[in-house]
């Protein structure tokens, strides 16, 4: 989210990202601020800007130089131009976060651009100047990042101490360096050693089954089974039977008795992904294996114990399933111990080009012309694409992608034509006549409804963006549908 405020100088603005209401005062802790541009006249300016006792000011014309500078970790801070004509501005804040996630990138444009801002904080831009710049906005801007990088540095020492923590994010392709993801990361290593119930949401295809996967093989359940099913994949007068077992004879065709993967799972892990998508008759039976950790098998009396850990995921939100009467309240709150929301990859930065990369090396394999590259232009359009498939969508157009390209570079004609032609969605009330104006209701029924496309349907998302508790927005759509009805029946 973009949160765009003019600046306090009438000729000079500013986006700001993220961090728009962190605190503004300034830091009397040493900081390195790395300084690039091409035009000697305007590096001259802007180390002008700069100079006080707190900082320490480092300048370069070259974006290469400036990666080999920010890989020796002596900078805290990067301002960089966008009018560099050696690496494409994009590119290189793709490169720099791979490089240094916790060092803040300010970009400086020669004018405003809101398309050229959203893309900045895609690739995980701090902040994004226009020209001409206001020394006391850029000293703010400084003062800005230098305050995220003390408050990320001792989560980089931790991390870097975790022998562990590369391995673990490579490991199951679940690939990302954005703070979304390494946030659902540090959830995984914290409740990977626990039997509490997680529930795992997130949109389809953003790999849910693998962070799921992560937390069994991270735990000391590991070397147990790892038994997964779908339940809106199975009609519901057989899922019972495929949970808990049967007996033989319990129902037409039960010629032989069942275990069910309640048990099959024992000593491992159980995975039940769509457990929003449950059967409501089903409901009460598994709320009730969860509490007593036992089934009963189909004709059977006997209660038989299990000892399998069970994660659940959805990509539904279950709190207005229990809203609406659709999900068990009970049942909710015993698989909702500890919560990880997987972000749609929309929402990942600088995630999409690091896994478009991770998708080329590893489809170009079974391809002849072996090693593959994107072109820049190629990596420009994937992170310009809002992915409404998420991860899955990605690999899906990668794979297609290595198996068009005519060499060893993938171009933008070798991407899917929705990717190619795609144009970020802009929301916007224009009238050149009086009687074209629309009332301020309607002008709020068409934001929420947008809004809602935006966040895919999440009502409770959209109320939160919205800034109303949940009710507030179900009674608002619930006015539009009645409105829609009355005037179809007119």
């Amino acid at each position: 989210m973009i949160d765009w405020q003019p600046a306090v100088k009438p000729h000079c603005r500013t986006y700001r990202f993220g961090l728009a209401h962190a605190s503004l005062k300034k830091s009397m802790n040493p900081g390195r601020i790395l300084l690039i541009d091409e035009d000697a006249e305007s590096l001259e300016r802007l180390d002008a800007c700069l100079q006080r006792d707190s900082l320490s000011v480092t300048t370069s014309k070259s974006l290469h130089d400036a990666l080999d500078k920010m890989a020796d970790d002596d900078v805290d801070g990067v301002i960089v131009s966008m009018a560099m004509s050696e690496m494409g501005w994009f590119d290189f804040c793709c490169r720099a976060h791979g490089v240094r996630p916790d060092v803040s990138v300010i970009l400086i444009a020669e004018k405003g651009d809101v398309d050229a801002a959203a893309g900045a904080i895609r690739v995980g831009a701090f902040d994004y100047l226009v020209k001409p710049i206001d020394a006391e906005i850029l000293e703010r801007s400084v003062d800005r990042a230098l305050a995220r990088r003390r408050q990320t540095a001792p989560i980089k020492r931790l991390r870097e101490s975790d022998t562990g923590a590369s391995e673990f994010t490579m490991s199951d392709r679940v690939i990302g360096s954005s703070a979304s993801m390494r946030r659902v990361f540090a959830i995984v290593r914290r409740v990977a050693d626990s039997d509490a119930a997680v529930l795992i949401h997130g949109e389809t295809g953003t790999g849910k089954e693998l962070i799921a996967r992560s937390v069994h093989e991270h735990s000391r359940r590991q070397k147990g089974p790892f038994v997964a099913i779908n339940c809106a994949s199975i009609p519901a007068n057989l899922l019972e039977s495929e949970l808990f077992g049967h007996e033989r004879g319990a129902f037409t065709d039960a010629k032989q008795q069942r275990t069910g993967l309640f048990l099959q799972a024992s000593g491992g892990t159980l995975f039940l992904d769509e457990i929003g998508e449950l059967p409501i008759e089903v409901q009460p039976k598994l709320l009730r294996a969860l509490q007593q950790r036992s089934v009963r098998p189909v004709g059977s009396n006997k209660e038989i114990a299990f000892d399998a850990r069970v994660l659940t995921a959805t990509n539904r939100v279950l709190e207005d399933e229990v809203y609406e009467g659709r999900f068990r309240e009970d049942l909710f709150y015993r698989i909702n111990v500890v919560k990880i929301d997987v972000p749609p990859l929309r929402e990942r930065g600088g995630d999409v080009l690091e896994l478009a990369r991770y998708f080329v090396a590893q489809h170009a394999k079974r391809h002849p012309q072996g090693a593959m590259e994107l072109s820049l232009a190629a990596l420009d359009k994937l992170r310009a694409y809002a992915w409404p498939g998420n991860v899955r969508e990605l690999e899906n157009c990668i794979d297609g992608a290595v198996a068009l390209a005519r060499g060893t570079r993938i171009e933008v004609d070798d991407l899917p034509e929705k990717v190619r032609s795609f144009r970020p969605d802009r929301f916007s009330v224009a009238a050149n006549h009086p009687d074209e104006i629309v009332t301020i209701d309607e002008l709020e029924r068409r934001y929420i409804l947008r809004v809602l496309v935006l966040v895919g349907g999440n009502k409770s998302r959209a109320a939160q963006v919205l800034g109303f508790d949940r009710r507030t927005l179900y009674r608002k759509l619930e006015r539009y549908e009645e409105k829609v009805g009355t005037m179809s029946q007119g």
